[in-house]
């Protein structure tokens, strides 16, 4: 008979309680409201994420990765894999109480990648840093920007002015993106709308479902060319003059 779920740590939020529980010695859920935001045996398409995004840094002598959203840590360990030694990564975490999880009672999990020296966290909410450092140009842009946030794009629930997934925010992405930057987002499930609005920022974009059975979350990787970033930006500059 399984071991009974019992809380270790719990924290007020707006969106309800947000709870670390465990089970046994490796079992853990991180849960909001009472509804599961994380388990720590289901990980895959997270790992994923983090793979496909890190894998486009692979040559690069000191790529510098944004990443928001930290969990239990698996999207980080994964970039931290596949990134070169003089990489760095940025995470934004709204919650600091998600970040001492990630470095006590779960660091075992991924081998305390929170504590990686490559690593440097803000607290703070991911939309607001992008648009922070898209609208200052003093400061240096990423090779990639990974969002790994417990509510991806959803048909019919994000509407194109989302703060993550709407136009606005896609473009402000892109904005802080350098040439052949990329943009790796999780999803609970495939939204034709954020596919449209990626392309139509400047994006070529491919999607993978992964598994065969049970929950198939998808992955989406948009990669930002040269000569559309320069395009896409030279449009929306010429649109802004014309309706001045």
């Amino acid at each position: 008979m399984p071991h009974p779920w019992h809380t270790i740590d719990s924290v007020s939020t707006e969106e309800g309680i947000l709870e670390l529980r465990q089970r046994g010695d490796q079992d853990f859920l991180i849960t909001v409201g009472g509804r599961v935001l994380m388990n720590s045996r289901t990980h895959r398409t997270e790992v994923a994420l983090g793979r496909l995004a890190g894998s486009h840094l692979r040559n690069q002598s000191g790529p510098r990765v944004l990443l928001g959203g930290l969990g239990m840590g698996y999207t980080l360990r994964a970039v931290l894999d596949t990134l070169p030694p003089a990489g760095k990564i940025v995470v934004s975490e709204l919650n600091p109480r998600v970040l001492a999880w990630c470095r006590d009672p779960l660091a075992a999990l991924t081998d305390r990648a929170a504590e990686d020296p490559r690593v440097s966290v803000k607290i703070g909410d991911v939309a607001q840093l992008i648009r922070r450092y898209a609208g200052d140009g003093k400061l240096q842009n990423f090779d990639a920007v990974v969002l790994d946030l417990y509510s991806g794009p959803c048909t019919g629930d994000h509407k194109r002015d989302d703060p993550f997934y709407g136009s606005a925010a896609i473009h402000a992405t892109r904005d802080v993106l350098k040439p052949n930057g990329v943009l790796a987002v999780w999803g609970e499930d495939y939204d034709a709308g954020f596919d449209k609005r990626l392309r139509g920022a400047g994006f070529t974009v491919t999607s993978e479902r992964l598994g065969r059975g049970g929950p198939r979350h998808v992955v989406y990787l948009g990669k930002l060319k040269p000569h559309n970033r320069r395009s896409v930006q030279g449009a929306s500059k010429r649109s802004r003059k014309a309706g001045s």
